[in-house]
């Protein structure tokens, strides 16, 4: 996981914070590609095979001795007898002999040597014969084993998310399977008597709970999922029982609200009452309600009641968290 360049008071409050995070703390778990998608490499993957896996030609044409094209020029056309073909799916391929040229096709295994591939549009054919007027380079048309990825090469990093090109890299080398760090889950709490529901009815003095929902979507498209832990009321020991209930059933926990309660730092006590408190608030705009810790390894991350700033928090703590858990390598954002 990489720091933000910068040394403003954002950049040192997510170093902290990270600082105090377990990186990949998170179980792993073996997942087919079909549900790869979207999911954090636990561990380096490495090639188990060659790709191409064998010597195979990229175009329709004929196999020829590169030696034997050397001499070709309009004045001197070199003449080649047509002899045999070799099919994509044969697993053995004769190698042609002096003067012959055999068919192959796009995909088709070529043996070991120094062999040309003359493209159909390049050989005058007469029956079963064709010629060339000119010379071929080595390996032309021909891709050499191994020319897009070498056995063992580490293919994924651990901590890359993967993507459908990573899917397609796998399933060329023949890997169904991998090991990817577990799905986080994620509980998610308001906090303040004057909080409704947003299914509920309206009630003057009242506002409605759109963080929930809101931080909620934001927690699963960064790949984790997340449950509603409720609205809760200004009540310090019934929140302190709630939030021990959550972390006891969740990787995390972020709380939207309730900084302050009659001049108590009712959030920061309740941190520090579950847990550690890393965090009391950041050093800029807006930057009081954010205010992090820690509980047997778990990240709280306490955001502002504000919706824009409550996202804006969970952005800039809230991803980060899930991203050191999952063991994600990407680097700490500033926006």
């Amino acid at each position: 996981m990489t720091e933000p360049s910068s040394n403003s008071p954002l950049a040192e409050a997510q170093t902290t914070f990270a600082n105090k995070l377990s990186f990949r703390s998170l179980k792993s778990e073996s997942v087919t590609l079909t549900n790869a998608l979207g999911r954090i490499a636990y561990e380096d993957i490495q090639a188990p095979i060659d790709s191409p896996p064998y010597p195979r030609a990229i175009v329709e044409g004929y196999l020829v001795n590169t030696a034997e094209t050397k001499a070709a020029d309009d004045n001197n056309k070199i003449q080649f007898t047509i002899n045999g073909a070799i099919n994509p799916g044969d697993e053995t391929a004769a190698s042609p002999a002096t003067g012959e040229g055999i068919l192959v096709a796009t995909g088709s295994l070529i043996p070991a040597g120094e062999f040309s591939i003359v493209r159909m549009w390049e050989a005058e054919i007469d029956g079963n014969h064709f010629s060339i007027s000119r010379p071929f380079s080595p390996g032309f048309f021909i891709e050499a084993q191994g020319c897009d990825i070498e056995k063992d090469t580490t293919v994924i990093n651990a901590g890359d998310k993967i993507s459908p090109e990573m899917i397609g890299t796998l399933a060329s080398l023949g890997i169904n399977s991998i090991l990817v760090s577990s799905i986080p889950h994620v509980t998610v709490f308001a906090s303040g008597d004057e909080v409704l529901p947003h299914t509920a009815n309206f009630k003057p003095g009242y506002i409605y709970d759109c963080n929930t929902p809101m931080l909620i979507a934001a927690i699963e498209n960064t790949g984790a999922t997340a449950v509603s832990g409720g609205i809760q009321s200004d009540d310090f020991d019934a929140f302190t029982k709630s939030l021990n209930t959550a972390l006891s059933n969740s990787d995390m926990v972020v709380i939207a609200g309730g900084t302050a309660i009659g001049g108590r730092d009712f959030i920061s006590d309740l941190l520090k009452e579950t847990g550690e408190l890393i965090l009391d608030g950041v050093p800029m705009r807006s930057g009081r309600p954010l205010i992090m810790g820690i509980s047997n390894k778990k990240p709280i991350v306490c955001v502002a009641g504000h919706p824009p700033e409550a996202l804006r928090g969970f952005k800039l703590f809230g991803t980060m968290a899930i991203n050191y858990m999952t063991g994600h390598s990407k680097e700490l954002s500033e926006e």
